[in-house]
């Protein structure tokens, strides 16, 4: 009986472990890829690959001379 609980134990310990490291990832590192990705789809959009800024929320690139290019997903 004491071998099943342990292994219980374990099992918990390696279920908490993976979902703080998922955690963090969705939390902290996937923004930033989405920001990076982002940012590179704008510069290819934009005229002369002058980004002003991106917005990830509203799907659009903000480029140099106020020009404003959504970005589609496919």
């Amino acid at each position: 009986m004491k071998e099943a609980t342990g292994e219980l134990n374990m099992t918990v310990v390696t279920v908490v472990a993976i979902a703080a490291v998922a955690a963090f990832f969705y939390a902290f590192v996937w923004p930033g890829i989405q920001n990076g990705l982002a940012r590179n789809t704008c510069q290819n959009m934009c005229p002369g690959g002058e980004v002003e800024s991106v917005s990830v929320k509203n799907n659009e690139c903000n480029c140099g001379g106020g020009v404003t290019i959504p970005i589609k997903e496919e």
